[in-house]
């Protein structure tokens, strides 16, 4: 390609700040603010103030108004999000989903068996939300089951 004919790409923009960015970049910081978004939207439907919020949960309210804005690197801890998903009404495993951490509970439990569970979550993936609650009631009826009582 000779100099004349050659395209010129600017570089992409992300939409939260001035500075050029990747398009990997920018996808990865247009999710991010999901969460942020979603708890910004749930807070204020529920009419809590910013400051009255993150006293509740714990944290600063110019953390939180990062947090809301998508401009934090790493998202509140799982903890911290529990915490938002009770005051809000939500379900706390999506929202900590929602913000890219795994729930606490989780990695304890894989390791519990670090065999049969990964395999149990490959097995499981691609099934529908429907399938997998009928997966989740056998579980419980299993385990129920299997408990004396």
């Amino acid at each position: 390609m000779n100099r004349r004919s050659r395209r010129f790409d600017p570089p992409v923009m992300s939409m939260y700040s001035k500075q050029p960015t990747s398009e990997r970049q920018t996808v990865m910081t247009a999710q991010k603010p999901k969460f942020g978004t979603f708890v910004r939207e749930r807070r204020t439907a529920k009419g809590y103030s910013l400051r009255r919020f993150a006293e509740l949960v714990g944290v600063s309210p110019t953390y939180l108004s990062h947090v809301e804005q998508g401009k934090v690197d790493s998202p509140p801890t799982a903890d911290r999000i529990q915490k938002m998903a009770e005051l809000l009404g939500e379900s706390a495993d999506e929202l900590i989903a929602m913000a890219g951490r795994v729930p606490e509970d989780l990695p304890k439990i894989i390791q519990s068996q670090p065999e049969a569970m990964p395999a149990l979550l490959r097995a499981v993936q691609g099934l529908t939300p429907e399938q997998l609650k009928k997966l989740q009631d056998q579980a419980a009826k299993m385990r129920k089951e299997g408990d004396p009582q």
